[in-house]
């Protein structure tokens, strides 16, 4: 059987799928996206597709797929779609559900390394850090002044959290130590887990108005695309610190430009965005109140690695109609 891979792979991931028997492999042998032609090009007559996040699987590049086989009495040839992610907003599920192709993602696995990275952010942007570097290489630091370079702490704090799930609990975890005095979350229901975190499950309202520090951990959904909004940030104090560590479509880039500009919010953290990467003469990269990071959540190399070989066992499994390690029920 033939499979692609949408980027290039290594260590475990690639040797497990080499070595497998099953599977004929070829790679899009670059660190860099493929282009749309030749995602085209290279997914046609293939049982097996590796892809990432930013590869858009839709309609064309399904119907793509199964080009050559169409024609015989088992239709389409794609068996299965493995996503190096744990998102999967970049599949049209609809589509995908329609030719009955299975799919694989790579949940929990990064879940640690993203709850460390959220937390850096919040850190880095609270306590203005990237912009105390800069201060220091350019020439800013001068002698010691009461005031100078003061951002916000923990201690004491008030934390909301909006999406306890798997990421978001572990980044609550994390943050308890610090000393934060209250921990709010929001989401569709209260989780029975939260007790380990003494968390307080308020509407979002109530997280908004009380809360010295937001950290966005939800999914992508309809609800919550572009959720963070003039009418979110209007609600915050004009201390808070927010952070998004989830996907950059949950925020409105342009209206979080005018809360943090004008004062409205203190500052805000993102290791996501849209697009991305973001372009160098955004509105936002010229605050700064603002730190922006080049979605890092979940890249260390033993994540990374974990990842992986996680994605190559759910193609392997897919290929031979056995039980996935993580498979997508939709």
């Amino acid at each position: 059987m033939k499979v692609f891979l949408t980027r290039r792979i290594s260590g475990e991931g690639i040797k497990i799928l080499q070595t497998s028997g099953v599977c004929e492999v070829s790679m899009w042998d670059s660190d860099e996206p493929l282009p749309r032609a030749e995602l085209l090009k290279r997914v046609q007559g293939v049982d097996g597709l590796l892809c990432l996040l930013s590869d858009k699987i839709d309609a064309e590049v399904l119907d793509a797929a199964g080009l050559f086989k169409a024609i015989l009495p088992m239709g389409p040839k794609l068996k299965v779609i493995s996503t190096l992610s744990v998102g999967y907003d970049h599949l049209v599920m609809e589509e995908v559900k329609k030719r009955g192709i299975r799919v694989g993602y790579t949940p929990d696995v990064l879940t640690d390394a993203t709850a460390e990275l959220t937390v850096a952010l919040l850190l880095a942007t609270a306590r203005r850090l990237p912009e105390g570097i800069e201060e220091v290489k350019n020439g800013g630091w001068s002698s010691w002044k009461p005031l100078w370079m003061c951002g916000y702490g923990l201690s004491g704090s008030t934390v909301g959290i909006v999406g306890l799930g798997r990421i978001g609990m572990a980044i609550a975890r994390r943050l308890l130590p610090f000393g934060v005095q209250r921990l709010l979350y929001s989401g569709r229901t209260a989780k029975a887990e939260a007790a380990e975190v003494k968390g307080e499950f308020v509407p979002l309202d109530t997280l908004l108005a009380e809360s010295d520090f937001i950290v966005i951990s939800c999914s992508l959904t309809p609800e919550t695309q572009g959720m963070c909004n003039k009418e979110f940030f209007s609600k915050m104090k004009n201390t808070a610190v927010f952070v998004n560590s989830s996907r950059g479509a949950v925020v409105n880039q342009e209206e979080l430009y005018q809360a943090l500009a004008t004062g409205q919010i203190a500052a805000a953290g993102l290791d996501v965005t849209t697009p991305e990467p973001l372009p160098t003469d955004h509105p936002l990269l010229t605050l700064k109140n603002c730190v922006v990071l080049p979605h890092v959540g979940s890249a260390t190399y033993s994540t990374r690695g974990i990842m992986m070989g996680l994605a190559a066992r759910n193609l392997l499994a897919g290929l031979q109609g056995t039980a996935m390690p993580s498979e997508l029920h939709y």
